[in-house]
């Protein structure tokens, strides 16, 4: 499987007979307006089987830039089959109070290749839920937002890396050259022994075993 960052908590992941995106974002100069960084490339278009929306902010859903009629999980909670198989979308928040401050939030998990995916997308909650836990399952490869602000921060997600023990864990959403109102990754790699730095794309191998290791993926050149 091949992994490719392009920033935020944007992902396209390439098996060996299918595509998923996961929360594409467009131009988001105008939008912001100056008032914050975010200098990210917009993610290019590109032909997916499944395209995952995890909450509705203009960085997670410019689902346009997606191509080649892919089947769409949007922002709800459920059981969903897809080319990939069942997508499980389990509620979550964005807060720590209920999603009354941003809003809902979902976690997806999915299989590709045979490795168990799960994406957490802007998960702010104080914690997991049991019943959160249990509809996740088991997981091979985590991606989990590790950059405080609106999303949890390096404590709470190394908690969640230690309850699902995934053999790698992606962390995403933070500080970069390309962002200037996250904290950056230092104090979540800071708590794991075993990362590995990768570039923003990355081809995931069969070994790794438990760990987990990390994937500290570099992320894309930020835009003058």
């Amino acid at each position: 499987m091949k992994i490719r960052w392009h920033g935020q908590s944007a992902y396209t992941l390439t098996g060996a007979n299918h595509t998923v995106s996961i929360d594409p974002f467009g131009d988001l100069g105008a939008l912001l307006g100056g008032r914050r960084r975010f200098a990210y490339p917009p993610v290019p278009e590109h032909d997916a089987d499944v395209l995952l929306v995890t909450h509705e902010h203009g960085d997670h859903n410019a689902v346009e830039v997606v191509t080649g009629d892919p089947h769409v999980v949007r922002s709800t909670a459920g059981r969903f089959e897809t080319p990939v198989g069942e997508v499980v979308a389990i509620a979550s928040e964005h807060d720590d109070t209920a999603g009354t401050a941003r809003g809902p939030n979902t976690i997806f998990v999915f299989t590709l290749d045979g490795v168990r995916v799960c994406h957490f997308g802007d998960f702010g909650q104080s914690s997991l839920r049991p019943e959160q836990r249990e509809a996740i399952g088991s997981v091979d490869l985590l991606f989990l937002p590790v950059g405080g602000g609106p999303t949890i921060g390096a404590e709470q997600a190394a908690e969640i890396t230690r309850a699902l023990d995934p053999r790698w864990v992606v962390p995403m959403h933070y500080r970069t050259p390309a962002i200037d109102f996250l904290e950056p990754a230092d104090a979540f790699l800071a708590l794991h022994d075993q990362v590995a730095e990768t570039g923003p794309e990355h081809a995931l191998g069969p070994d790794g075993g438990r760990g987990p290791g990390v994937l500290h993926m570099a992320p894309p050149e930020a835009r003058d």
